[in-house]
């Protein structure tokens, strides 16, 4: 999944994600844009996942 793609679709992404995993925060879910690698990261560490397994996860959310 590209940048680009989770800017575009972040709304969508964010309720999905926020549905399989409750536990995570406002702040673990927050997005500004060009840091996209900072929010896969949070995301990353959170769930326990490696990178492409994060990525992978959205592009079939988005």
């Amino acid at each position: 999944m590209e940048n680009k793609e989770i800017r575009e679709h972040w709304p969508e992404m964010k309720e999905k994600i926020r549905k399989q995993y409750p536990h995570l925060t406002e702040e673990e879910l927050k997005y500004e844009i060009g840091k996209e690698g900072e929010l896969l990261k949070r995301l990353q560490e959170k769930l326990g996942k490696n990178w492409e397994e994060i990525r992978n996860a959205l592009s079939l959310m988005g």
